[in-house]
């Protein structure tokens, strides 16, 4: 489903396009079209529409404007490229208007900002970054903000939401183009508050170029996506773009690790710091019992009493991560503290995956299975540590690592994974274009050194699924079964198609196998 747009546009010239962009960087190929408007911008030929201002990008294999045919046949007005792309559609004799401007990716923001006029009806902005814990902060403030009477907008890695419309997101952060027109959108139906997560790829490829957060948010960094950013600094580099002048107002660092207090050393905005280390000063320091979920933040001049919604040390971390930037944009402490009770609905995350027939007696016999999307040596450990607390009998994982992605991390998850459990099943996650069996060996290798935990090396992610059913039945009572490393995901990926896939159906399915036949 395409993002929505906003129902009223203020149409622009393309005169005054090109004076947004500046009449020193961009020119108009012919003058005499100065005046034809534009009342909507895409950069994919497939949500054209008539009218729109279409961006012709350059990219690693391919120039948009090689498909300029395609966008005019959708209706566009007019085109935004570079000079090999004015070359390139004049080469197709294609004949729109065509305004040229070196580097028109990292333009975008500017255009799309202008013609949705987002600024001015943009909700209250929070963006959330981080390795791990983006999602789940921000389900926490959801639901704490609509607990507080806000009407709310979420934009993610699962879904798009605009007050109660659902939209399932393609990318964590979308493209500028629909970014822009879904602020206005958001504006021109009375949202108030606007929950974001903003990758490190949205950061680096100008995705919320001209998008001011009131609240930005750190949680932590671990290694992941080093195929893209190639080194942990270029990574952090990108996370850290957020907390300067141009992108926030002020921001809420977690100092629980290097990068976090690196970054509240040289963020360039105002920063409050949140840390569960007794080693480390911050403004806000969580405390409690971890065992009850109960937590205490302390500052310099008060103690607010949370509970957390959510189970596991990490998400005690989340929670008050949640609280302290309710408070940082006005919600009252006693406020945020009542309203970060609501407990999040959070697919994939920590999901508990019960048997169809939860009423059978029998169901009392069957493991704990849950769903969650850790995809990180970090976020494996995090989740297993938690799970390994509240598991009294055996613990079951199954794990597998995307292909054409970081390999470096796929050892580090295995050693994770067999640092807390007592069986390991590798499997295949997302191979996409790799070799299953490297993919396997990779993670398994991780695995071998930690002897305490049995490793079993499965082709096929259903019949791996089924095995830590198995497995963890025949262990006995208390056990537990982890899925990890796809939570929310519908689709797994091998040599560029799609297959149906969905861990938590797949669980469910297992567990009502083993019901029946015991």
């Amino acid at each position: 489903m395409p993002f929505p747009r906003p129902e009223r546009v203020q149409p622009l010239t393309l005169a005054a396009v090109a004076e947004v962009l500046g009449s020193d960087a961009a020119r108009l190929v012919d003058p005499s079209t100065e005046a034809v408007a534009v009342t909507g911008v895409s950069l994919d030929t497939a949500t054209v529409r008539p009218g729109d201002l279409w961006a012709a990008l350059p990219g690693a294999r391919v120039h948009g404007a090689d498909f300029v045919v395609a966008a005019a046949e959708a209706g566009a007005a007019a085109v935004l490229t570079d000079a090999d792309g004015v070359s390139r559609i004049a080469a197709k004799g294609v004949d729109l208007p065509v305004i040229e401007v070196a580097g028109p990716r990292s333009r975008l923001g500017e255009v799309s900002a202008a013609i949705y006029d987002s600024a001015a009806v943009m909700p209250t902005m929070f963006g959330i970054t981080g390795t791990n814990g983006k999602t789940t902060i921000a389900y926490l403030m959801v639901s704490a903000l609509e607990a507080l009477g806000h009407t709310t907008g979420l934009i993610g890695t699962i879904e798009t939401r605009v007050g109660d419309q659902r939209i399932k997101s393609v990318r964590t952060t979308p493209e500028t183009t629909d970014l822009h027109a879904l602020l206005s959108v958001m504006g021109e139906r009375g949202v108030d508050d606007c929950v974001m997560e903003v990758s490190s790829h949205a950061l680096t490829l100008h995705r919320v170029d001209e998008v001011v957060y009131d609240v930005a948010l750190f949680s932590n960094l671990s290694q992941d996506h080093l195929d893209f950013h190639l080194t942990m600094e270029d990574y952090f580099r990108a996370k850290a773009s957020l907390f300067t002048p141009q992108r926030s107002r002020q921001g809420v660092v977690c100092v629980d690790d290097e990068w976090g207090l690196r970054l509240a050393q040289e963020a360039s905005v105002p920063v409050t710091t949140v840390t569960s280390r007794l080693d480390v000063e911050a403004d806000w320091v969580i405390g409690g019992d971890p065992r009850e979920n109960d937590l205490t933040l302390t500052g310099t001049d008060r103690t607010l009493h949370l509970r957390s919604a959510l189970p596991g040390d990490f998400n005690r971390v989340n929670t008050a991560m949640a609280a302290v930037a309710l408070m940082l944009s006005g919600v009252a402490p006693d406020a945020a503290a009542e309203a970060i009770l609501t407990r999040p609905d959070v697919p994939g995350r920590m999901e508990l995956v019960l048997p169809s027939d939860v009423t059978r007696a029998d169901a009392d016999d069957l493991p704990t299975a849950l769903v969650d999307f850790a995809h990180t040596p970090d976020a494996v450990g995090a989740v297993l540590s938690a799970l390994r607390l509240q598991t009294n009998g055996q613990l079951v994982v199954v794990l597998g690592a995307g292909g054409s992605r970081d390999p470096g991390k796929r050892a580090g998850m295995g050693a994770a994974a067999a640092a807390h459990a007592d069986v390991v099943i590798v499997t295949d996650d997302n191979p996409r274009d790799e070799d299953p069996r490297v993919i396997r060996a990779a993670v398994a290798d991780g695995v071998w050194p930690r002897s305490r935990a049995r490793l079993e090396n499965v082709a096929g992610r259903t019949a791996a699924i089924e095995m830590a059913v198995e497995f963890a039945c025949e262990a006995g009572p208390g056990a537990t079964v982890a899925v990890l490393g796809k939570g929310h995901e519908q689709g797994q990926e091998v040599r560029g198609e799609v297959r149906d896939h969905d861990d938590r159906v797949v669980l469910r399915a297992a567990l009502d196998h083993r019901s029946v036949t015991g």
